[in-house]
């Protein structure tokens, strides 16, 4: 398994590749490949479980997903999200809630911004529990934010997510994801840090990338955000399998002599 320490030293060394997934099959995939690390987002609410964001999902779905991930993806580093609110109830309620993360098998915790939750990335970190930190579009703060747009746009906002940078560094976070930013500022970001950043939409100058599994495969033709690239038509690919078996089943050509038992 890459550690922390290993994830920390491939800065300014070679880039580093995460993928997020939520399920045991899909880690099994990712595990028998070279890809470092594996994020459990709470976007799982969105793609595993329909909602329309992210806040639905709550820390016994993050539990249950890590837990899945964890049973397919061997010895993968994985990093799971802090879900809406679990972490802005109280420094005893997140705890609570970064342990059972941790013990469904993550290895690190993930969570957004920093206003109002430093005490609490803190007491984290010297409890033990490794925090990566989140800036720029903050998925769980879309309403907020007025939808999901591109921060760091005007000079007032850049100030803000280089100053937060520095301070989840200063609270001891171990890497820093940068969402939808200008890619002049993730670039500038991760000269001014010594931790790891991870991008999405942050451009080619993050010490990494994330993407969401699904839509690095294709699996929504609908969701076509600037950042992403499709490696995969995986909606055309499932969809012309389907119906390939809808076709055989309906022809009486499977189950064939192979496929049946004498």
């Amino acid at each position: 398994m890459i550690t922390l320490p290993q994830i920390q030293a491939m800065k300014g060394q070679r880039k580093i590749s995460m993928i997020t997934c939520y399920d045991s099959w899909s880690a099994r995939i990712v595990n028998n490949g070279p890809i470092d690390m594996i994020l459990v987002g709470d976007s799982a609410a969105m793609v595993m479980h329909g909602h329309d964001s992210t806040i639905p999902a709550t820390i016994d779905m993050m539990v249950l997903h890590t837990s899945a991930v964890r049973r397919g993806a061997g010895d993968k580093f994985i990093v799971s999200d802090m879900p809406f609110l679990s972490y802005r109830k109280g420094l005893t309620h997140a705890v609570e809630a970064a342990g059972k993360l941790m013990q469904a098998g993550a290895n690190a915790i993930k969570l957004e911004g920093v206003e109002g939750h430093e005490e609490i990335v803190k007491h984290l970190v010297q409890s033990g529990i490794p925090v990566m930190g989140h800036l720029g579009l903050t998925p769980q703060s879309v309403h907020q934010l007025g939808g999901n747009k591109v921060q760091g746009q005007n000079n007032g906002q850049a100030r803000q997510i280089r100053s937060d940078a520095l301070k989840l560094q200063e609270l001891g976070c171990f890497s820093l994801v940068l969402e939808c930013v200008p890619a002049e500022l993730g670039k500038a970001i991760s000269a001014e840090l010594t931790i790891p950043t991870i991008g999405i939409g942050a451009g080619v100058d993050t010490d990494g990338q994330v993407l969401v599994m699904q839509d690095m495969l294709g699996m929504s033709s609908e969701f076509k955000p600037r950042f992403l690239r499709q490696f995969l038509d995986g909606e055309k690919i499932l969809g012309e399998a389907f119906a390939q078996y809808d076709s055989e089943v309906k022809a009486c050509t499977f189950p064939a002599e192979k496929e049946s038992y004498r």
